[in-house]
């Protein structure tokens, strides 16, 4: 057995962060790792208490570089463009085909406003020719956008209700064979809500999967099939809240892949909340994780009278049953965040130096009572995919932020605060590729008194990644900033034309 891994020695004034061991676990077995609040108090920690109005207070090796708020638009004025994700293969290699690189991104229409975009979603695509630097590539990033995956109404036909008002498409993962048939996961929804706006009854969030092929020819890429949805996993409220103990509960954005210490088997994470009723005081001990006796340990009851069990994020996991990849069985949880933050967005799973790294991404906003940290990436390290996950960088977790000042409030993207940086809100939905390059969509950029809004892909970044270490490497690109939407693929399929 590992014995245990250490961490930053604590900051004056804060508490140590938890000890964990990143031993590795049997996927199967009932191990939950916890993601404390003793660890994410050291985001606080990290966070300068001097630092004034619309400077960063936070450290500059975990902050992603200021976007300029000049940034071009990737579809040139035609959609609404955030969450985006290649082409990949069971290892996470992604893919062009017969010379195009493709990406799959929600898109809405630029006639909604943008914060309305996100009952209006669908999946979209867009393509261009591989092998091309970006500094020689147009300044958008040089892609076309292809038009819905989705013919009209598919997506809705596994709800056996069908009043429903909005039916939506969130976000996944997409598989590509050798033979250009694609697999594409995603987050299948309906919202059943009146004409006001409220709810009639809770939404309906599921996991589903579709298939259809990539055809090429010198001129570019289309999509065919994608024609029927096969309804994979319901939030069970064992493992995963539901709605009907939690009406805005989560659970979505599939990520599968294989994993090379189980030969033959095939797994998902996704995000999800510890299946507890909204509301309940669910939180224990072990999710303060505040060694005996340390003098800033916060009392549990206390915690949770300030709010902090309304929080339950975690990680799911799913395991395939079948080579068609259409058959799913829950597995536990391979991380929780219950009194710590509500969402674990979009999570992957990423190999190096055989150690096994989860990433996902969370909110300022969505963090519990007494906690604070940036919007941006959250990592952990372990020895197999279900671990004893150690949080990246001094314990915290903490692996990409935005420029934040932790000593002021942020606002909302749509109206942000006057004193915070200018780059608190510029990059969401982050997707950590190959190498440590690491892709985003634009969301805000600038202050109360001059901000502009996003909906396109921001400049890629690079973290180097190194045992329990995310460091942003600003001799990438421009002092860090590669180029706008530069998703590149490592990895080519030809199959031929047609």
């Amino acid at each position: 057995m590992a014995g245990p891994v250490s961490t930053a020695a604590p900051v004056a004034g804060f508490p140590a962060a938890t000890t964990h061991t990143q031993q590795a676990h049997d996927p199967e077995e009932n191990f939950t790792s916890r993601w404390t609040r003793a660890d994410a108090m050291q985001i606080k920690a990290m966070s300068n208490p001097a630092a004034g109005s619309r400077e960063n207070s936070m450290p500059e090796e975990y902050t992603m570089p200021t976007v300029p708020q000049d940034f071009p638009d990737m579809s040139n004025g035609q959609v609404w463009v955030w969450d985006s994700w290649p082409l990949t293969d069971a290892k996470a290699n992604q893919y062009s085909v017969n010379g195009w690189e493709v990406l799959f991104s929600l898109v809405a229409d630029r006639n909604l406003g943008f914060d309305d975009r996100h009952t209006f979603a669908k999946i979209g695509f867009f393509y261009r020719q591989t092998g091309i630097p970006a500094d020689q590539r147009p300044k958008n990033g040089g892609w076309t956008y292809g038009g819905l995956v989705f013919p009209e109404g598919v997506t809705g036909d596994i709800f056996k209700d069908k009043s429903y008002s909005h039916q939506t498409q969130w976000s996944g993962s997409a598989r590509i064979s050798p033979n250009g048939e694609i697999k594409l996961f995603f987050s299948d929804v309906a919202f059943y809500r009146d004409a006001q706006g409220n709810d009639r009854k809770p939404y309906d969030s599921r996991i589903a999967l579709s298939l259809g092929k990539i055809h090429t020819n010198k001129n570019g890429v289309k999509l065919t099939g994608f024609n029927h949805v096969t309804d994979l996993l319901q939030a069970d409220g064992k493992y995963y809240q539901n709605a009907a103990q939690n009406p805005f509960y989560n659970f979505r954005d599939p990520f599968t892949f294989e994993d090379p210490a189980h030969p033959g088997k095939t797994y998902m994470v996704f995000e999800g909340n510890s299946a507890f009723q909204r509301g309940s005081r669910s939180c224990v001990k072990a999710d303060l994780g505040y060694a005996e006796g340390d003098p800033h340990a916060e009392d549990l009851q206390t915690v949770m009278d300030n709010g902090a069990h309304f929080q339950l994020a975690n990680v799911g996991l799913a395991v395939a049953e079948n080579n068609k990849l259409d058959k799913w069985r829950f597995l536990p949880p391979i991380l929780s965040a219950n009194c710590v933050n509500d969402q674990t967005e979009r999570p992957q799973i990423y190999m190096k130096d055989g150690k096994y790294y989860l990433f996902t991404i969370s909110h300022r906003h969505t963090y519990a009572s007494g906690l604070d940290g940036p919007e941006g990436v959250y990592g952990f390290v372990g020895n197999g995919v279900r671990s004893d996950f150690q949080p990246l960088n001094r314990g915290s977790g903490l692996a990409l932020g935005n420029p934040t000042n932790l000593n002021f409030l942020g606002g909302n993207p749509f109206d942000p605060d006057f004193n915070q940086h200018p780059g608190h809100y510029q990059a969401y939905s982050h997707y950590v590729m190959p190498g440590g390059l690491v892709q985003s969509f634009i969301d805000t950029i600038g202050t109360k008194d001059n901000f502009r809004r996003g909906g396109t892909l921001g400049p890629t970044v690079k973290i180097n990644i190194s045992g329990d270490t995310a460091v942003v490497d600003r001799t990438y690109g421009d002092h860090g900033l590669g180029g706008f939407a530069d998703v590149p693929a490592d990895t080519e399929l030809g199959h031929g034309n047609n």
